[in-house]
């Protein structure tokens, strides 16, 4: 409901340094602070130190090496594992040696592997040395985000490590495609630091062209990381809080406000509200939208929007927030889009791992949004 009507949105909940719980008031009629005092701190933004829970032919290319031999499962003995030309390097021969002056950023060390029985690119994470602390405690919170370009719509996160600059990832993903499609194909591991209230900081990246890889054994190599090219346009921001009632089953979106939104109007300037759909097997089944907030890129909504989600369906829905420019002549224009749910991925699925873990607690956070054109299909459960 907008600011001042009712009923009274619900109280979300972060945790504190000291691993402690404590309530933010949204307002209601009564009046007080209410989010007012939340939002002058921009949204909570700090960071949440509780650790998410777990959830979960064609012609070949020129330039692409052929294998030195085949076999049905990777081998693991480490005679043989092939090594690459910087681990050859004394400055960077040994995992446990400090990262060099020039290297600001860290380091990563990664493994690759074709399964050509199931033709399946196996990128293993393994862990990083040495990153950047981008978090004024002197630490960060990393993560690891893979995908294979020129395709940057299916890509993988690794889980979050908190207040370490030397984390241990150990996780592997992989990426199904045919063997003589790779050699065209870019790997990309790109280090972030995870900020729930804020946007996620890019450390630095690792980029691996196929095309330069044999993959006919194992490949286990560290890399220094590369500061990230600069982003495409940014849409902005939106902060929301999600709700989970299990007895009741109940789930219950806040919409809490928007900042730095892109510019539609002549002027400069945008109308904005948001439409939130919840989804069922891919399929919109409810809808609901916010009040149009005049002129602004940084609107404040304050509103809240229930839907009955039994709790053996939790895990089938998803959400999706859509924030579009009114327009009182033409059509709405879609500014961009946020999904969160168990088959989201990313910070949307941790944010749904969060709502999950604190049951009638709001969990409030903060996501960047994503071109409408390019949001994921969400499968069928």
């Amino acid at each position: 409901m907008p600011r001042g009507g009712s009923p009274t949105p619900m109280r979300p909940v972060a945790q504190g340094a000291d691993g402690s719980w404590s309530s933010l008031s949204l307002g209601g009629l009564n009046g007080g602070t209410g989010w007012a005092g939340a939002r002058a701190l921009g949204c909570l933004r700090r960071k949440d130190r509780r650790t998410p829970p777990p959830c979960f032919r064609s012609r070949q290319l020129r330039g692409l090496q052929l294998p030195t031999r085949f076999r049905t499962r990777a081998a693991s003995a480490t005679v043989l594992v092939q090594p690459e030309v910087e681990e050859l390097e004394p400055a960077l021969s040994r995992p446990g040696q400090q990262v060099a002056e020039k290297n600001e950023l860290g380091r990563l060390q990664y493994s690759l592997d074709y399964d050509f029985q199931s033709g399946q690119l196996l990128v293993g994470i393994l862990q990083a040395q040495g990153l950047a602390a981008l978090d004024l405690g002197g630490s960060s919170d990393p993560y690891v985000r893979v995908y294979l370009l020129p395709d940057k719509r299916r890509r993988h996160e690794t889980k979050v490590h908190r207040q370490t600059l030397n984390p241990h990832f150990g996780e592997t993903f992989a990426f199904k495609v045919p063997y003589v499609e790779l050699g065209g194909r870019i790997l990309v591991m790109a280090v972030y630091d995870f900020d729930r209230f804020s946007r996620n900081d890019a450390i630095g990246e690792v980029r691996v062209p196929m095309s330069s890889v044999d993959l006919g054994r194992p490949v286990l190599s560290w890399r220094e990381l590369q500061a990230a090219p600069r982003e495409e346009e940014k849409l902005g921001d939106i902060c929301f809080s999600l709700r989970y009632v299990p007895t009741a089953g109940k789930l219950t979106v806040i919409i809490l406000e928007a900042k730095n939104l892109k510019k539609m109007d002549v002027g400069g300037l945008s109308d904005p509200y948001v439409k939130v759909h919840l989804l069922q097997g891919g399929k919109k089944v409810r809808k609901k939208k916010t009040t149009i907030k005049k002129n602004t890129l940084n609107p404040y909504y304050n509103e809240a929007f229930s839907f009955e989600v039994p709790c053996d369906q939790v895990q089938k829905v998803q959400v999706e927030l859509t924030v579009l420019d009114y327009d009182k002549l033409g059509k709405n224009e879609a500014i961009g889009r946020v999904a969160v749910g168990a088959a989201v991925g990313g910070a949307g699925l941790r944010h749904w791992a969060d709502m999950l873990a604190n049951p009638r607690r709001p969990i409030a956070q903060w996501h960047s949004l994503r071109p409408p054109d390019r949001m994921r299909p969400l499968p069928a459960p």
